[in-house]
């Protein structure tokens, strides 16, 4: 009988009798994948234009997707998602993995970076320079840790921006008024912060309105308006009837 492959990192799994002769060569090539999935890191660009799925490769310790770390680099050119692959030849594939954004979206196209297992509808967004920590159960992948990131908006490029959960956007309003929507699908403890990052002429000149994106904000079903300079706000979500709360008292 021919190996076969565990499920999560796809290890050789030698049949009795089988392999002579091979048993180093596979025994050191599975200690080695169990030690990049122990303290591995890597880097994946993110520069393709469309989805990166990451390789569990049966009997490989270089396939990237058996790393503990990824850091997601390059310059994007589009909406993209990175995929978690659900299963291998071993069974159901269930993975948790530490990634660090350090791609550059500074484009005025703004362009988003989810966080899926094949065929999930359920993303997790991923906040511009965030450090997570994603968990896979081989169906979806949830967030189980976030150390936001910045978001950097100027107005003489970007006057609309639709912002993710742990979003912290630095706006600069010299130039123009600026719209900031809330995540259109959110959940309880989803959170937004906003600040006033103008030299000069900010947000008393060129208001932010913080657009509701379909949810209430303070109970009510009306957009807010940041006026005053030097504001940093953040908005929480609570329930479905209170929608975005003021966690600041910034107003």
């Amino acid at each position: 009988m021919a190996s076969t492959y565990s499920s999560d990192l796809s290890l050789e799994l030698i049949t009795t009798g089988e392999k002579a002769g091979s048993w180093g060569t596979i025994t050191n090539t599975n200690l080695k994948i169990l030690q990049i999935a122990a303290s591995g890191y890597t880097s994946v660009a993110m520069t393709s234009g469309s989805d990166v799925t990451l390789s569990l490769a049966d009997g490989s310790a270089t396939a990237n997707g058996k790393n503990l770390y990824l850091k997601l680099t390059g310059t994007m050119t589009a909406n993209i998602s990175l995929i978690i692959p659900t299963s291998t030849s071993g069974g159901t594939a269930t993975r948790t993995y530490i990634i660090e954004d350090s791609t550059d979206r500074t484009t005025a196209n703004n362009y988003t970076l989810n966080i899926k297992t094949a065929g999930s509808s359920n993303p997790v967004p991923l906040p511009e320079g965030a450090n997570v920590i994603v968990r896979s159960d081989g169906t979806d992948t949830v967030l189980a840790f976030m150390t936001p990131g910045i978001k950097n908006i100027t107005a003489a490029s970007i006057t609309n921006y639709t912002s993710v959960n742990g979003d912290q956007v630095v706006v600069d309003t010299q130039a123009n008024p600026v719209t900031i929507n809330l995540p259109a699908t959110p959940t309880i403890t989803n959170e937004v912060t906003i600040m006033d990052g103008s030299a000069a002429n900010g947000f008393a000149t060129n208001n932010v309105t913080v657009a509701r994106n379909g949810s209430n904000i303070n109970g009510a079903a009306a957009d807010h308006t940041l006026n005053v300079n030097n504001q940093c706000v953040t908005f929480i979500y609570a329930n479905a009837t209170k929608g975005w709360l003021l966690k600041s008292t910034n107003q």
